[in-house]
């Protein structure tokens, strides 16, 4: 957990918005899946009964006080005190459980295959995460009091908040507080300036804060689907000020938010784009070569740019960082994976073409669905039933701040991860070439997340073995998605797990963890040392940003950041 940060913002922090598979998902995906489980039901009528006739026992018991279900005591939905020792509340959260013990029952002897079963507990869960009594007024206690010691406030500011959302925020309840922050105030501050811009990037130049800095810089190339202030978020949080704090000459991509009428704009005008960075980056620095840090769908843009660099016989390429990047995906990875069919790729990628983008909220708010406990009926409660503003908290500003996806990219995406791309050597095409990460040679660092369920680490970690490179580094973060990569220094619970073991990573994961040894700390220290060690001679900071050819422009973090879905 982020250092002060509560429960509540942790949770929803672990669940950031985030290209991938998901993207694809259609509507008749989750129909697809809801009728499975009814044509379950009515394929086995005494089955279904039996079930019946055992959940109305439990009723039973409930209604004459005989029943011993209980909440599990870490589910954070029945603390208060009146789940224990209020008979009505008693009764509600038993019978509650008693619905979701008879599901997980009958679930269980289905007959149904791997993928059909976790399709079923899946949408299963979702449904039943829906019906928890907490989610109403008149069900949850804690809500009650609050309307009791409020006078009737608490209402009168939760319907105001759900009237907001409405209207501002399309009727999906807020997970943040957006009124405290103000980028290039409190949010993006570093200092720096854009030095080049076209249709679809700036390219941000940021300012040095050592009197020598190494002489082959560092190009971050962030997620399409999020905008690159991440990097940036706050002085104690930044991955910029890290890197120039240790002398390292810092550019980040900024990408334009598309609209309907760059839906055109594909992997191959992204790729061209890093590229065209890269050439700035070169001139204004004079380095013959760049490392290159990317993240997410931004590592998967990374690995294509190297791929195609490659092949194309261009040694500018230095040492690469790849953070919570999933290269080698496996439909069970994550835990909607189950829902991903080939019929519902192609359906998604046709509504997408027809519509030019998909909309940043849509987006936003598909993965909302996917998570409801921790991304919707948490704050359903908080900001309606208690009457509570949304926490202002600095990744979850970040994760608001939407961007739309191009349908070219959505597709080309999704086409990696259908054709398995990056397994096969030579075999699939893009950005103009077959790629093959075989012959990418460089220096390669790659960081994973211990609990992240959307680019799982383990997942991550396939990709030690996809490459051409020697030499190559695996750090496994005690934490998930976002929080993985924003650990910095000075949190007192930060772990991160290293190989003890010389050599490339083995091919077995586990083998790799036998061998690996806890550090407690950030891991950015140890990741620091290993780009310095890769970033040249030092040298003198120049005096000034960008160059004559590529004169400085708009501060840091520059217009497009500003762009809304």
């Amino acid at each position: 957990m982020a250092k002060g940060s509560s429960p509540l913002e942790h949770e929803a922090a672990q669940s950031t918005t985030a290209l991938g598979p998901l993207v694809g998902l259609a509507r008749e995906d989750f129909v697809g899946a809801v009728a499975l489980l009814l044509r379950e039901t009515a394929s086995d009528p005494a089955r279904t009964v039996r079930h019946m006739q055992s959940f109305g026992d439990d009723v039973v018991k409930i209604l004459t006080g005989k029943s011993d279900l209980a909440p599990d005591p870490k589910d954070k939905r029945f603390m208060d005190p009146a789940w224990r020792y209020n008979p009505f509340f008693r009764a509600g959260a038993q019978y509650y459980l008693a619905v979701q013990r008879g599901m997980k029952h009958w679930l269980e002897e289905l007959q149904l295959d791997e993928l059909e079963r976790d399709r079923a507990n899946f949408i299963a869960n979702i449904i039943i995460d829906g019906l928890a009594p907490t989610n109403t007024l008149v069900g949850n206690p804690t809500a009650q009091k609050r309307l009791i010691d409020s006078g009737g406030l608490s209402v009168i500011k939760g319907l105001k908040n759900a009237y907001n959302d409405i209207v501002n925020n399309k009727g999906m309840v807020s997970q943040v507080d957006k009124k405290p922050f103000k980028l290039g105030e409190n949010i993006a501050t570093s200092k720096g300036s854009v030095v080049y811009r076209d249709a679809i990037m700036e390219l941000i130049q940021y300012a040095p804060t050592t009197e020598q800095v190494h002489a082959i810089p560092q190009l971050t190339i962030p997620p399409q689907i999020n905008k690159m202030y991440i990097n940036d978020l706050s002085p104690e949080k930044s991955v910029v000020k890290w890197q120039v704090d240790n002398g390292i000459q810092c550019f980040v991509i900024s990408w334009k938010n598309p609209t309907k009428a760059e839906g055109h704009w594909g992997m191959d005008d992204y790729i061209a784009a890093c590229r065209k960075a890269i050439d700035v980056v070169c001139e204004i620095t004079g380095a013959k070569k760049v490392n290159v840090s990317s993240a997410c769908s931004g590592g998967q843009t990374g690995a294509i740019l190297a791929s195609r660099m490659a092949a194309d016989g261009d040694t500018r390429l230095g040492a690469l960082t790849f953070m919570v990047t999933v290269l080698h995906p496996k439909q069970n990875d994550i835990e909607a994976g189950s829902l991903i069919s080939e019929n519902g790729l192609a359906l998604a990628k046709r509504r997408a073409a027809k519509a030019g983008v998909i909309e940043g909220h849509s987006l936003a708010r598909g993965f909302a669905w996917l998570r409801p406990n921790d991304l919707i009926w948490n704050y359903v409660i908080n900001n309606y039933l208690m009457g509570d503003d949304p926490p202002a908290f600095d990744v979850l500003f970040w994760n608001a701040d939407a961007t739309n996806l191009s349908a070219t990219l959505m597709g080309d995406f999704l086409h990696l991860f259908e054709t398995l791309a990056f397994t096969k050597q030579g075999e699939v095409e893009m950005a103009g070439h077959p790629i093959d990460l075989s012959k990418v040679k460089s220096d390669l660092f790659i960081l994973g997340g211990t609990t992240d369920h959307i680019t799982p680490w383990r997942a991550c970690y396939r990709s030690t073995q996809l490459f051409g490179s020697k030499d190559v580094t695996f750090v496994l973060s005690q934490a998930g998605h976002m929080q993985a990569i924003l650990n910095p220094p000075g949190n007192p619970k930060a772990r991160y797990y290293v190989s003890k073991k010389p050599g490339h990573p083995p091919a077995d994961v586990d083998e790799w963890l036998q061998g690996a040894e806890e550090v407690s700390g950030s891991w950015w220290p140890f990741w620091m040392e290993w780009v310095k060690n890769r970033a040249g001679k030092l040298i003198a900071a120049p005096a000034s940003l960008g160059s004559k050819q590529h004169p400085p422009m708009d501060p840091a973090p520059g217009r497009y950041v500003l762009d809304e879905a």
